[in-house]
């Protein structure tokens, strides 16, 4: 492992994460503009976590050590691109992106908004089961020589840093802000799910870290090298030692936020029932006890 200054004082060029920055940025503080001219206090905290910890969490990936060292080191790689996935796309909603849309749209906007939320590819992507077996699937990758060929590719490198943290938006937006459409009894069907493939997040690292030979098949790079610089089965070992971590540790924010709907969907349901007269309670619990007409 580098040492710490170095692992600190290390950074690159990236233009294409530079070009999402500024395009993400720029976005949310135009929502910022258009919220302070109709006169709507925006929270300061949301704001600070969509620069601070969302956008400077994605300039401290793709500009830092790990993006400087992702085509020369495993798990500079593989932790550049679980971080993307898992761990940027989360503080970036912690901005609430989606509710500062929906208040400085107007009416058309939202309506066109909540038709992309409801889609047939947001659905299926913002499902709490899709993103660990996107993630295993992904992981999978890294047991292959096609994980060589990408490490190996600037181009590919560049289209990661934009690519993997929109599909990490396109899974965990959805379930953050989203919950209208569910009831209580989808979201535990979904948290139970959820949870069992979680399990099987950590194959990839385990077989990472147990396997004898160097899957990706590159050598070790040519030229001189830190002193703290790894062997090509080390640098694999490593790799499988932090994505088994990342997998089963950055997964759990996923199963917390589906415990945060359950229970607001459990509330508005309680209060639908809280809010219904005698009657209409005792024609729902005859309706109930019939069953579905044939």
């Amino acid at each position: 492992m580098p040492p710490l200054a170095e692992f600190l004082a290390t950074w690159t060029f990236d233009p294409i994460a530079l070009i999402g920055v500024l395009i993400a940025g720029g976005w949310y503080s135009a929502g910022l503009l258009a919220v302070r001219r109709r006169g709507i206090r925006w929270p300061a905290r949301r704001t600070l976590a969509f620069v601070f910890l969302g956008l400077g969490s994605y300039s401290w990936v793709t500009f830092g050590f790990l993006g400087a060292y992702s085509t020369d080191l495993r798990w500079a790689f593989t932790t550049r691109i679980a971080l993307l996935l898992l761990v940027v796309p989360a503080l970036m909603s912690l901005g609430r992106p989606l509710v500062l849309a929906r208040v400085t749209m107007g009416s058309a906007g939202v309506d066109r908004l909540d038709r992309l939320l409801d889609s047939r590819l947001m659905r299926f992507t913002g499902n709490a089961v899709f993103e660990p077996l996107f993630s295993l699937v992904l992981f999978l990758g890294f047991l292959t020589p096609f994980a060589g060929i990408v490490r190996g590719s600037l181009s590919a490198q560049w289209g990661i840093s934009l690519l993997i943290p929109i599909i990490g938006l396109m899974t965990i937006l959805p379930i953050f802000e989203n919950t209208k459409r569910h009831t209580s009894f989808f979201v535990m069907v979904e948290f139970v799910l959820a949870f069992a493939a979680f399990l099987f997040d950590s194959i990839p690292g385990i077989l990472l870290r147990l396997s004898e030979t160097v899957l990706d098949l590159v050598p070790t790079p040519v030229g001189a090298l830190p002193i703290w610089f790894p062997g090509p089965l080390r640098d694999q070992q490593l790799s499988g030692d932090l994505l088994w971590f990342f997998a089963e540790v950055l997964d759990v924010p996923i199963l917390i936020i589906l415990i945060i709907r359950w229970n607001r969907i459990e509330r508005r349901e309680a209060k639908t029932l809280d809010d219904l007269s005698d009657e209409q309670m005792a024609a729902l619990t005859r309706e109930h006890l019939r069953g579905p007409q044939r």
